[in-house]
Formats: C-alpha cells, sequence, structure tokens
C-alpha cells in the first residue's frame, strides 16, 4: 500500500487523529446501541456495519499514512490518565500494528455482515462485539503497558457471554473411566467452552501481571511507558522468569500446548462472527504479546529460552495437525488447525531470524484471513444443515457452488499453495527456521504442512466433492444477499495478498529490521 499517496497527501493523513478513529468507531457504535430498541433489528445491524466499516476504513488510512522512509513508531498521542502511577493513554504506531490493525479491520467488517441473521438479541451482540473489537484495536497502537493490557482484557473478556449466550451446543458422548467427570462438567456445552476459555485466559493473564509489575518496579516506577521500558536494561535475573511468564501469559490465548485446550471448545461453541474474530483476531493478540512486549522488552530472557519456544511451536504444529486429522466434526477441524497454525507463529517467533519473523508477523494476518473465511462458510453450512458432522454430508458442491470454490480456496490457502497468502509466511517462517540454531525446526514445520494438505483436502472432498447428497439436504443453497460479503471480501485478500505480499510485508519488514538486531544480540549476524 505503500506509494499509492503523494508524501504531502499521506503526510496530510497522518495529521488525522486515525488512531484515536480506528479504535472509538466501534466503541462509539456500541454506546449507540444502548440507545436503540430491541424491537428495531435493521438499526441495530446498520449500527454495527457503520462502526465497522469506519474501522476499516481508518486502517486502511493508516496503512496509507505510515510513512515507510521513516519507519518507527508513528502517529504518537499522549493523554495523561494516572500521573502518579505514569500511566498515560499513550497510541502510536509501527508497521506490525498497521499490518494487523488492517487484518481486524478486514475480520471485523466481514464479521458484522455474517453476524446479520442473528434473531436473539441482536443488539447486545453486537454491543459486546463492538466492545470486543474496540480491544483489539487498542491492543495494536497501546504504547503503555498498563493500558496495553487493559486492552487485552477488554478484548477477551467479552468472550464469555458471547459464546455463553449466544453459541452452540455439541454434546460429547461420556465415554472412559471419568465419564462421570466429563458428564457434571458438561463437557461439549457453551456454558462449558465459556467458563473455560475465560478461567484459563485469566490464568494466563495474572501471570502477565506479575511480570508487568516487576519491570515497572525495577524500570525505576516512574513510566509503562513501552518505548521507556524498551530502553531499560532489565537483570537477568528478571527476564528468566519473567520472559516465560509472558510466553505462557499471552501464549495461553495464542493456543500454545498443552494450555491450548480452550481453544477448539471455545471455537466450536461460538456463533460464527465470534469465531471468525476468535481465530482469526484474538489467538493473534496472544502472538503479538510474546513478541512485542516478552521478547523487545526482554531480549536476553527471549534469547536463553528460544529453544523452548521454539520446541513447544513444534509440537504444536504437529499435536494440532494430528488432533485436526481426527476430528469429524467440521468446526473442530478448523480449531486444532488453528492450534497448528498459531504453532507455526510462535516457531517463526522463536527462531530469531529476519525471516522468521517476517514470516511469523505475515502468518498471523494470513491466518487470520483464512480463518475467518473458513468461519463464515462453516456458519453459512450449519444455519442450513444443521449439522457440522462430516460423515454426514456428501456431494454439496451440487448445490453449494460458490462455497465449494471458496472452502476450496481456504483450504489451498492453509496447505501453503504458491500464489496465496499462506504459502509466504509459511515459507518465510520455514526458511527463518533452516536458518536458526535449530535447523531440524524447518522439518517439523513442513511435516505439518503435508498432515495439513491430507486433513483438508480429505474433509473438502467428503463434504463438496463426494457422493451425492442425501435427499434431507434439498434445501441447502448458496449464500444470498449480506451473506456474500465475508466470503468475497477475505477470499480475495488472500487471492491479493497472496499475489502482492509486499503489500503488508514493507511494513513487516520495516519495523523487524529495527527491532531484531536488539532481541538477537550478537546471534542476529550467524542466524540470519
Amino acid at each position: 500500500m505503500t506509494g499509492l499517496l503523494s508524501p504531502a497527501n499521506a503526510a496530510a493523513l497522518a495529521e488525522l487523529p486515525l488512531l484515536h478513529i480506528v479504535v472509538a468507531a466501534p466503541f462509539v457504535a456500541a454506546m449507540l446501541l444502548l440507545f436503540i430498541n430491541d424491537t428495531k433489528p435493521l438499526a441495530v445491524r446498520l449500527i454495527g456495519v457503520a462502526g465497522s466499516t469506519v474501522s476499516l476504513i481508518a486502517s486502511v488510512a493508516i496503512a496509507l499514512a505510515y510513512d515507510m522512509t521513516a519507519g518507527g513508531i508513528q502517529m504518537t498521542s499522549s493523554l495523561p490518565l494516572v500521573p502518579s502511577l505514569g500511566i498515560s493513554l499513550e497510541l502510536g504506531v509501527d508497521g506490525w500494528g498497521v499490518s494487523l490493525l488492517l487484518l481486524t479491520g478486514l475480520i471485523m467488517f466481514a464479521g458484522a455482515f455474517a453476524s446479520w441473521t442473528v434473531k436473539t438479541r441482536g443488539r447486545e451482540f453486537y454491543l459486546m462485539l463492538l466492545v470486543l473489537v474496540t480491544g483489539v484495536f487498542g491492543v495494536f497502537v497501546s504504547l503503555d503497558l498498563f493500558v496495553f493490557f487493559l486492552f487485552y482484557e477488554i478484548a477477551v473478556l467479552p468472550m464469555y457471554l458471547l459464546i455463553g449466550i449466544w453459541g452452540s451446543s455439541n454434546k460429547v458422548a461420556d465415554a472412559g473411566p471419568f465419564k462421570f467427570i466429563w458428564k457434571l462438567l458438561d463437557v461439549g456445552g457453551k456454558e462449558y467452552a465459556a467458563m473455560k476459555l475465560t478461567l484459563m485466559l485469566l490464568i494466563g493473564s495474572a501471570l502477565i501481571v506479575a511480570a508487568m509489575i516487576a519491570m515497572y518496579i525495577e524500570a525505576g516506577s516512574t513510566s509503562f511507558d513501552l518505548r521507556h521500558l524498551e530502553k531499560t536494561h532489565f537483570s537477568l535475573g528478571l527476564q528468566m522468569w519473567a520472559f516465560p511468564a509472558l510466553w505462557i501469559g499471552f501464549g495461553t490465548l495464542a493456543g500454545i500446548w498443552p494450555f491450548h485446550t480452550w481453544s477448539p471448545d471455545g471455537h466450536a461453541s461460538a456463533p460464527t462472527a465470534v469465531s471468525m474474530l476468535h481465530a482469526g483476531v484474538l489467538m493473534k493478540l496472544g502472538a503479538f504479546g510474546v513478541m512485542r512486549i516478552g521478547m523487545v522488552l526482554l531480549p536476553e530472557g527471549a534469547r536463553e529460552w528460544a529453544w523452548l519456544v521454539g520446541g513447544v511451536a513444534a509440537i504444536n504444529i504437529l499435536y494440532g495437525a494430528f488432533a485436526a486429522m481426527a476430528q469429524k466434526d467440521l468446526k473442530y477441524i478448523i480449531a486444532y488447525s488453528s492450534v497448528s497454525h498459531m504453532g507455526v507463529v510462535m516457531l517463526g517467533a522463536a527462531t530469531l531470524t529476519v525471516n522468521g519473523w517476517n514470516g511469523a508477523v505475515y502468518q498471523m494476518f494470513a491466518h487470520g484471513l483464512m480463518t475467518g473465511l473458513f468461519f463464515a462458510l462453516v456458519g453459512l453450512i450449519y444455519e442450513q444443515a444443521h449439522s457440522r458432522w462430516i460423515p454426514d454430508f456428501g456431494g454439496f458442491a451440487k448445490k453449494q457452488p460458490f462455497i465449494a470454490a471458496f472452502f476450496t480456496l481456504g483450504c489451498l490457502s492453509s496447505l501453503g499453495l504458491p500464489g496465496l497468502a499462506g504459502f509466504v509466511a509459511e515459507w518465510l517462517v520455514f526458511l527463518g527456521a533452516w536458518q536458526s540454531a535449530f535447523s531440524w525446526w524447518a522439518i517439523v514445520g513442513l511435516l505439518g504442512a503435508w498432515i495439513t494438505a491430507i486433513y483438508v483436502l480429505r474433509a473438502t472432498r467428503r463434504i463438496f466433492w463426494g457422493p451425492a447428497p442425501d435427499p434431507k439436504w434439498t434445501d441447502i443453497r448458496d449464500p444470498i444477499g449480506t451473506e456474500w460479503v465475508a466470503l468475497w471480501l477475505l477470499g480475495l485478500a488472500l487471492v491479493v495478498f497472496g499475489a502482492v505480499p509486499g503489500l503488508v510485508m514493507d511494513f513487516i519488514d520495516l519495523t523487524t529490521a529495527e527491532t531484531l538486531p536488539r532481541v538477537a544480540g550478537q546471534a542476529l549476524e550467524v542466524l540470519r
């Protein structure tokens, strides 16, 4: 997107409070919904779409206004909140933030249209969705660690209500020696998924707070400013425990093994738009936190623990892929696939190489688009078939040719077909892994991609290209009306950003080049 505007026009655009707009637009829309009557569903939907549209336009404008020649953190602003504690509403954006703001804008815009058919308590649903995305945008532009964490919690906590109220239950058969516990906990129920998600993420948040307070105190207890903390040299003793605390804390949201178990249940029970945001954006908050807070602020800790981060990421890739291959519920396939693909993100981060870091952030972007498309498609199938059980499906392409085409497109990006966004990300991560001190990580990544090809192609064949559909599926159809928006937007994005990766990669590479030398230290010259 660089170079689309003249320097003068880009500078003029940068003078606008774009970061405030991108964060405030969904929140203002959520507040407006408080004054709308539940008996006016069209007004509710239009306000939800309007808030999403403004944020998407603002995120595109931020990308156009970002000065690639200057780099660094731009469009900064500051508003003191608690001066005595050094807490301020400081906003700014770097190249990583630009790419993830754009991803969030695309997913939320698509999700607003994917929620068009919500019939129960639609006003509250859109309100919670808009509050959630306010937190997501806030995380990507916060320069104050305290406010960063505040926005992080705002993004996570609405998931409890969104899943617990509007989600769906998928009863899991009681089996094994502990079946009485499964029955007691209602494993597979939406309330179980919502509670499990919330409790596990809150435990992760406690670890983040402990590390955050320790860094604040050792830095002199004067400011939570990330730029100030980045210049502080924390003792090796603090870094050796604070980094793994941040890695597990943020990594729980990113789905790192073995703290990933909330994710498949949450994905499977969440309504369509929430699944899109959950897998497409929220899991990226965790990976972003590991890199932006854990690795950048605690570089020695990152270097010392890189072997563990990469080793667990390798487990993520294989475990998630094998688990996805064993599933027969369509949502669970995509959920475990996300666990595997987020392992690719963390593997790229652990390499401490330019290619690995670029690939990790680009994988966040590409995987967000892909899973957003997948869950939009699953939502359309489920609304018509009222089932996600793959063995019951077959030959849907005869009645749903466009859904079949978009689903196949998502599968091809998932397995890393050249020309699609997924290939660019995985190629860079695997190249960075080969250049790292643990070159065997690349072999694990390639094996994971091979297993991914098996289960996504098998699922696609069974659902769409298998035997003729059962007579009970005679009423299924292709999308109509607003149902097309998410499919075309995210499907085209996978193609465009796969064919022209520089539209986003230029931003990512700029920040990586500025940040990685400090983190990798003396090892950078060896690992590049």
